[in-house]
């Protein structure tokens, strides 16, 4: 069928976007390396508890796997993952930099 093709495609390229082979990503989302070959290549059609976890663990939307719509930039998603990888400590101390250099920008008039 021509949507799970279209479908596959999305889905081979948040995976190649993250770096990742198929064997790791398939991992990371917990389902076969076989069974996602099939989906990327638009063989099997993607049930709600797959998309659910390629959804969780990238950070994309499901309307851009289902739809291709995006409602932001890829770079969003880059960030979503850095930070589903890191650890609390991680998180704090980024959020503390990130408030920091917008505190700075906006005291010199500038926009993060």
């Amino acid at each position: 069928m021509q949507d799970d093709f279209i479908v596959g495609e999305r889905i081979r390229g948040i995976r190649e976007g993250l770096n990742m082979n198929r064997e790791k990503f398939s991992e990371m989302i917990d389902i076969s390396n076989v069974f996602l070959g099939q989906l990327e290549r638009g063989e099997r059609s993607l049930s709600v508890k797959t998309l659910t976890k390629i959804v969780k663990f990238t950070g994309v939307s499901a309307d851009y796997i289902l739809f291709g719509n995006t409602s932001n930039n890829g770079t969003i998603d880059k960030i979503n993952q850095i930070l589903k990888n890191c650890s609390q400590q991680g998180l704090n101390f980024i959020y503390e930099f990130t408030c920091s250099v917008n505190t700075f920008l906006k005291s010199e008039n500038r926009k993060l």
